[in-house]
């Protein structure tokens, strides 16, 4: 598994990958019960994510209210999916290759990909004690006619945070890491302060060239984010 080491900034660093969205429940033993609903709840919403994405759910979409709140909550899901993509995958993996700008030394590398998954594990654990109180407040909501958006979006928040915590733990603890320096990704350090035109040409061939092609939405998201 390669796990880029992204700089956003002078001083600023993202960890990014690319894998496609059913490697995140894959391999796992089929739960029953509470977990089982919960996962299918998870997979319908990585489908409903995925159709939007490739323009294949737009016609599904109901009009009113309902609709352009789950067309709102499928477009925050995209955006969660891209980012915990990481830490989902990272979980089911003993070995992964750091790729990281030629100027970091690899165990700069490693102290800073610690720092971020220790973050990310206290941070999704966190989260998933306060959303899973919020699944249970939601189940309240069954009694009123038509799908529960609210209960599937904090299904899949649960479920989300979930995977992401193991991850972070499996990748601080189990994971063996080794690195590889890669020219392309130094050049993405002053980026975010480019022209907007400038930067997101520059940025595709940087893309292009690592051969990753969600990285130019992902990079722009996050590049504006940090500054």
């Amino acid at each position: 598994m390669d796990v880029f080491v992204v700089p956003v900034g002078p001083e600023q660093y993202e960890l990014y990958c690319e894998t496609s969205n059913e490697d995140a429940l894959e391999p796992e033993p089929a739960p029953t019960g509470l977990l089982a609903r919960l996962r299918f709840r998870f997979v319908e919403m990585l489908k409903a994510a995925d159709a939007r994405q490739h323009g294949g759910g737009e016609a599904s979409v109901p009009l009113g209210w309902a609709g352009r709140l789950q067309e709102r909550m499928l477009g925050w899901v995209v955006e969660r999916i891209a980012e915990q993509r990481l830490l989902w995958h990272l979980r089911t993996q003993t070995a992964a290759v750091a790729v990281h700008p030629q100027d970091m030394p690899f165990d700069q590398v490693m102290l800073l990909i610690r720092r971020v998954l220790k973050l990310d594990f206290q941070r999704h654990r966190r989260w998933l004690i306060v959303d899973s109180l919020l699944l249970a407040v939601s189940g309240l909501l069954a009694i009123v006619p038509g799908p529960n958006l609210v209960a599937y979006f904090f299904a899949f928040r649960v479920v989300g945070h979930y995977l992401s915590m193991r991850g972070a733990a499996q990748g601080l603890r189990h994971v063996e890491w080794t690195g590889r320096p890669c020219p392309p990704l130094s050049e993405l350090r002053d980026m975010a302060r480019l022209d907007p035109a400038v930067r997101d040409a520059r940025i595709h061939d940087v893309a292009a060239r690592l051969g990753l092609l969600q990285f130019p939405t992902y990079f722009e998201r996050v590049a504006i984010r940090n500054t």
